[in-house]
C-alpha cells in the first residue's frame, strides 16, 4: 500500500493563503488522489481531487474557485493550494490515493474511493 505523508498545515487569519503538500511513496498513475478534511464533530468530506492519467480536477462546491489542486511531473507529490481561506475551512486536512482505474470522474471525490491515507495536516484558520 501507498505510504503518504502530508506537509504544509498551519495557522492563519482569514483571507491568507496555504499551501499544502503531499508526498507519496511511489509513483501513482491512473487512479484519483484527493485532498479530504475533517473538522471536530464533524464528518470527512473531499475537498479537492485529481485524476492523475488525465490531470482532470475535481472540487467540492465549498472549495471552487479558492482552492487549486495539481500533482508535480513525477506523479508523487500531491499539492493543494488554498487561498482566501475562511474560518470553516478550519480542518484536519488528509491526502489520500485511490484504487487503480482506466478513467477518472466525479467519484474521485468519493470517499470509499481510497484505500490509501495519510495521517493529516491540521489547518486552522481565524477570523
Amino acid at each position: 500500500q501507498v505510504q503518504l505523508a502530508e506537509s504544509g498545515g498551519g495557522s492563519v487569519q482569514a483571507g491568507e493563503s496555504l499551501r499544502l503538500s503531499c508526498a507519496a511513496s511511489e509513483y501513482l498513475y491512473n487512479r484519483c488522489m484527493g485532498w479530504f478534511r475533517q473538522a471536530p464533530g464533524k464528518e470527512r468530506e473531499a475537498v479537492a481531487s485529481i485524476y492523475t492519467g488525465t490531470g482532470n480536477r475535481y472540487y467540492s462546491d465549498s472549495v471552487k474557485g479558492r482552492f487549486t489542486i495539481s500533482l508535480n511531473n513525477g506523479k508523487n507529490t500531491l499539492y493543494l493550494q488554498m487561498n482566501s481561506l475562511k474560518p470553516e475551512d478550519t480542518a484536519m486536512y488528509y491526502c489520500a490515493a485511490g484504487k487503480l482505474r482506466p478513467v477518472g470522474g466525479s467519484w474521485c471525490l468519493a470517499r470509499d474511493e481510497y484505500n490509501s491515507w495519510g495521517q493529516g495536516t491540521q489547518v486552522t484558520v481565524s477570523s
